[in-house]
């Protein structure tokens, strides 16, 4: 069953609790870094746009569930234009999912790539 709450690990010799915005704010700055990616986008489109976020609101293009099992991902972002959107997606999957168990230890279950707008050569986001 998902949930919000934090993710808690025990150990012999205590134990370590993760905020859910830690998880969220290291899987958008691995997804950010990704070849392709212009950056992480909000959720929604506003008047069919979608926002490029800045660096210190990267997090709220991550949408986290928390299961007893290990932890699942939306991202939202918007890519370069001219890139191979597949590939950039592929990629991102492989490279959050990979940092995320390396960094964290926690087992992740479902990337899903949500790509909001593709960013023209001028550097508007949105373009279709």
């Amino acid at each position: 069953m998902p949930s919000n709450s934090s993710l808690l690990s025990t150990h012999s010799l205590g134990s370590v609790e993760l905020s859910p915005r830690v998880v969220s704010a290291l899987a958008a700055r691995l997804a950010a870094d990704c070849q392709g990616v212009a950056g992480m986008s909000g959720r929604g489109l506003r008047d069919g746009l979608a926002e490029l976020l800045n660096r210190e609101n990267f997090e709220r293009g991550i949408d986290l569930r928390i299961e007893d099992e290990g932890i699942g991902l939306d991202l939202f972002v918007i890519v370069e234009h001219g890139v191979r959107v597949l590939e950039v997606a592929h990629t991102l999957m492989t490279t959050v999912g990979q940092g995320l168990e390396r960094h964290l230890g926690v087992r992740v279950l479902e990337i899903n790539v949500n790509v909001q707008g593709i960013r023209s050569p001028e550097g508007s986001p949105g373009e279709r």
